[in-house]
């Protein structure tokens, strides 16, 4: 298999040099503003406001506030894919680049916990299932069979897949009082185990 074969990366058509700076208006502002005030409280209407443009440029570009979390969660998520194949053509360890991707993955997840549960909460969407995120468990799936293990590969991605849901390290940062440190060291451990099982 090869690494192209793992991430599918996404490329969309250029858009126009000026509706492309209200874009980058648009989301640098809401940006801003979850983070000031946090995502509930931000209205369509203020992000319009503060970023200098009417109304109608804003639902050209977002057809709600769900629309806008997509679009900030969907630019790191392409820079996270660019970065994982640079590392998996350069890296000629599958274990070693799972382990990055693991680490990875679980820092975009803490990054970005508030963005991800707001648009699966108000937009009904099941983060493990959604093509954004399903290319993770492809990459996990695509690493783990170039190690060769004697086991259920497909079964043993979706352990690892599974600890690296929204609402999963929420529930461990939150209730358990994990840091990142402790759920990459426990993703990592998971791993460790599970391969040393199946060798």
């Amino acid at each position: 298999m090869s690494s192209d074969n793992i991430i599918p990366i996404n490329s969309d058509k250029p858009i126009r040099a000026d509706a492309a700076r209200n874009r980058r208006a648009l989301l640098d502002t809401a940006q801003r503003l979850f983070i000031q005030k946090g995502i509930e409280d931000v209205t369509m209407s203020s992000i319009a406001k503060e970023a200098g443009v009417g109304k109608g440029t804003l639902y050209r570009h977002f057809a709600d506030k769900v629309a806008v979390c997509h679009a900030l969660l969907d630019e790191d998520m392409r820079a996270f894919q660019q970065s994982t194949l640079e590392q998996i053509r350069a890296c000629d360890n599958p274990f070693d680049s799972l382990q990055w991707f693991l680490e990875k993955a679980a820092t975009y997840i803490v990054d970005h916990n508030e963005l991800l549960i707001e648009a699966a909460n108000q937009g009904g969407v099941d983060m493990l299932n959604h093509p954004a995120h399903i290319w993770w468990r492809q990459t996990i799936v695509g690493l783990l069979a170039r190690l060769e293990l004697d086991t259920d590969i497909g079964y043993m991605a979706d352990i690892l897949y599974v600890m690296l849901d929204a609402q999963t390290i929420r529930f461990q940062r939150r209730v358990q009082g994990y840091d990142l440190k402790r759920i990459v060291d426990g993703l990592h451990m998971v791993l460790f185990r599970l391969s040393n099982t199946a060798s």
